[in-house]
């Protein structure tokens, strides 16, 4: 038996052609389905290539042997990948399964048809519209064709000889006025194809033809001046019209039209799929996807789009998209920048991002640590960290006009408040208020104390201020030999700017990133320890003073005495006026008086 040929000589003998790749496993597995464009290429490139993402390393190392599918086109390839990987459900591919079965709108291929929802796909020759993505939108749409108009709810096989021979009597839906008695050949079978042909518009969101022959009838009866008549179709006009208001969306030109956007992190994507009939939404779908390589937006929204369209079964010829992609033959593409084609990706994309966070927030109760992972990825991303911060300690100084200059440190473990590592600190060595020194002592102190005491350093230091006090902290970082063991940054309060040390130019986080919320929050905890300590040492201090045995004096004045005369023995010796010009005429006196006896 001839031996397989080697990866390496594999990979020189396939062709510089459109096509599907396969990756198999020393067990002949299939580990792996892959489309490219030139098959030579992208295959060399798995080889050839340092890839960042472990689970691609890994990947790599078990090929053993490869197989490859050449077609036509790239478009070709990518439809062939997406059933590849559907009939294969390869390893390390992402999975694309979906084990619901949607509902659909049944128009019955029988005479006098039945208008019912579906879960279950016949080929009898009955009209499916669909799927839907709730049986909600269905039911929706279906109260309101009914009150539109009379439609049969019975299972009669309604053959013109049983109605002649009369095998069938009017039901309660009849006297309800829900039907209109086809079975006693009260309705007319043109008249009732007729609304037939109506509900296929609606269905389809085109309400102009309806909106025309009630308004019609309405005319007519009022001529004939039968107006309850006239008054019940003006109730329908107002019900079509209301719900016509309520769907439409947009231009409702824009008729016929896919629309496909992407949102994305470093685990998951989700693709929004819109479907646009006549200006109305007709469907709506979020896929969820989870990352298995290091796929691209572009790579995700490809496949995203051809599992879609065969999902929902979508004939559109037109899709609005937010990039260039690659699709089947005969698909026009779009890539709005402005106007109503925008405004409804704009849509999606608002969908897409709401999705998303609604599976955070699941994720957030259910599978903490899924939840923890992402975030923690995602700062790394952010902040441009050589590996994720899951220990972060962030400083800010305290020392309201002065006095009582105090820091506070705050500890972050895996992006949750850790408050038994939370430190204050007296400032020692400054005189005055000098934000950086103080900034460059805590940092020398804190970090001295952790190597003497050989406990785990952070991962990221936040400093509460610019450029001034991120570079006094990194002149404790030089004493202490930690500048670039220890990633730093500091953010500024203003325009909530991030600085890097040797980086004039501070980096912008989207205001709405989870990475910024979690360094606002760390900010905003150090602010809040630091003034909780400065106020209770002013406070300890004014208890402390003696000045609290004077009548009618209370702590908040004793707090501006020393804010302003520094100490006890300065105050005995002030000037009523010096005094009343703190606290007031009243309290001065009481203190004069005070200290005379």
């Amino acid at each position: 038996m001839a031996e397989k040929a080697s990866v390496p000589l594999q990979i020189s003998t396939l062709p510089n052609a459109p096509g599907v790749y396969q990756y198999y496993d020393k067990n002949g597995k299939l580990l792996y389905v892959g489309k490219a464009k030139n098959l030579k290429k992208r295959v060399n490139s798995y080889f050839t290539k340092q890839h960042d993402n472990a689970r691609t390393r890994l990947l790599v190392k078990r090929i053993k042997d490869i197989k490859h599918i050449v077609v036509a086109t790239e478009t070709d390839a990518l439809l062939l990948e997406n059933n590849l990987i559907k009939k294969y459900q390869p390893k390390y591919n992402v999975m694309l399964k979906d084990d619901k079965s949607y509902p659909w709108i049944c128009i019955k291929n029988e005479r006098f048809p039945r208008v019912f929802p579906t879960r279950r796909f016949i080929k009898d020759g009955s009209e499916y519209f669909g799927p839907y993505t709730s049986m909600k939108t269905v039911h929706t749409l279906l109260d309101l064709i009914k009150g539109l108009y009379p439609l049969r709810t019975c299972n009669y096989d309604l053959a013109e000889e049983k109605i002649q021979n009369g095998k069938y009597k009017v039901c309660l839906e009849y006297h309800l006025e829900n039907c209109a008695g086809p079975c006693e050949g009260l309705h007319s079978e043109k008249s009732y194809n007729e609304n037939i042909e109506a509900i296929r518009n609606i269905i389809k969101g085109n309400f102009k033809d309806s909106l025309g022959d009630f308004k019609t009838q309405m005319k007519q009866f009022a001529e004939d001046l039968q107006f309850e008549d006239a008054q019940r179709v003006k109730e329908k006009i107002d019900v079509l019209q209301n719900y016509q208001a309520k769907s439409t969306v947009v231009n409702p030109k824009i008729n016929n039209v896919d629309v496909f956007s992407i949102i994305s992190d470093e685990s998951y994507a989700y693709v929004n799929y819109l479907q646009i009939s006549f200006g109305s939404i007709i469907r709506s779908h979020t896929l969820e996807i989870k990352k298995k390589l290091e796929e691209t937006d572009k790579e995700l929204l490809e496949l995203a789009v051809v599992e879609l369209r065969q999902r929902f079964n979508s004939q559109c010829k037109e899709l609005y998209v937010p990039f260039k992609i690659e699709t089947e033959e005969g698909v026009k593409i779009h890539i709005p920048k402005l106007g109503d084609k925008k405004k409804i990706l704009d849509m999606s994309t608002r969908n897409a991002k709401y999705y998303r966070m609604e599976r955070f927030k699941q994720a957030k109760i259910v599978d903490p640590d899924r939840h923890e992972k992402r975030i923690m990825a995602q700062m790394k991303k952010d902040l441009r960290l050589s590996q994720e911060p899951r220990h972060i300690e962030c400083f800010d100084n305290s020392n309201i006009q002065g006095t009582n200059p105090v820091a506070a440190c705050v500890v972050f473990k895996n992006g949750k408040p850790s408050k038994k590592d939370y430190r204050k600190f007296n400032i020692k060595t400054v005189e005055g208020p000098d934000d950086f020194a103080s900034m460059e002592e805590v940092v020398y102190r804190r970090y001295k104390r952790l190597k003497e005491e050989e406990q785990p350093l952070p991962q990221l230091i936040i400093i509460d201020g610019g450029k001034g006090q991120l570079s006094s902290s990194l002149k404790a970082l030089d004493k202490l030999e930690l500048r670039g063991k220890i990633a730093i940054i500091g953010i500024a309060k203003r325009l909530e700017e991030l600085f890097y040390p040797d980086d004039p130019v501070p980096l912008y986080l989207d205001k709405k990133s989870e990475t910024l919320k979690i360094i606002q929050q760390l900010r905003n905890e150090a602010h809040r320890f630091g003034i909780t300590f400065h106020r209770d040492k002013r406070s300890k201090e004014a208890l402390e003073s003696g000045l609290e045995s004077i009548p009618g004096i209370g702590e908040k004045t004793i707090v501006e005495l020393l804010k302003k005369f520094k100490s006890t023995k300065r105050i005995e010796k002030a000037s009523f006026e010096d005094l009343a010009n703190v606290v007031g005429a009243s309290r001065a006196k009481k203190i004069v008086t005070y200290f005379q006896k």
